[in-house]
């Protein structure tokens, strides 16, 4: 298995150690982890033109360093979302680049399962993973909705959510929920 951890820590912590420690654990299972931390790459805003969609299909017209992340989403089997909790969600560094995340999906809908959802544009599409660090502050409650937004989002995507765990998390307990197929 091959795991693209996306670190949306904007700024060094300890948190980027627990990402460390769970990307060797995976090494040490004999699988590859491959971390890119978001802060320090150019990453624009989503302009919502659709040009990836209509003009130049799957391919952003934004020229920064999501040209280089887009081909490691797809070719992973697990992509990571990582990030603490910032005013009880994901940091908007994180966010920015899941709304990015437009030319990997397909315009085009299909009904499953009752509802809307896009195609695939790819013939494998990576499952998902949540790895959150909680402030004093954030409640079961945010806990609840963030793991709801991503349930959607791999919804949406027609992939799975295969881990949400916070740093609280023991890191073998969360690499050995990564790992389970």
């Amino acid at each position: 298995m091959h795991c693209l951890v996306l670190n949306g820590n904007p700024q060094p912590s300890g948190f980027d150690d627990y990402l460390a420690r769970f990307a060797r654990a995976l090494e040490q299972r004999g699988h590859a982890a491959e971390r890119i931390e978001l802060r320090r790459r150019n990453l624009r805003y989503c302009a919502g033109c659709w040009t990836c969609w209509w003009k130049t299909p799957g391919l952003c017209a934004l020229k920064d360093d999501m040209a280089d992340i887009y081909p490691k989403m797809v070719q992973a089997d697990l992509v990571l979302w990582a990030s603490p909790l910032v005013v009880g969600t994901i940091s908007a560094l994180l966010k920015k680049v899941q709304d990015r995340f437009v030319p990997i999906a397909h315009p085009y809908i299909e009904l499953v399962d009752g509802e809307c959802h896009h195609r695939h544009r790819y013939a494998h599409n990576a499952d998902l993973g949540v790895i959150v660090e909680p402030t004093a502050e954030d409640t079961d409650a945010d806990l609840a909705i963030t793991r709801e937004l991503f349930q959607r989002f791999s919804r949406n995507t027609r992939t799975r959510l295969r881990l949400f765990a916070t740093t609280a998390t023991p890191v073998e307990e969360a690499a050995r929920e990564a790992l389970a197929a």
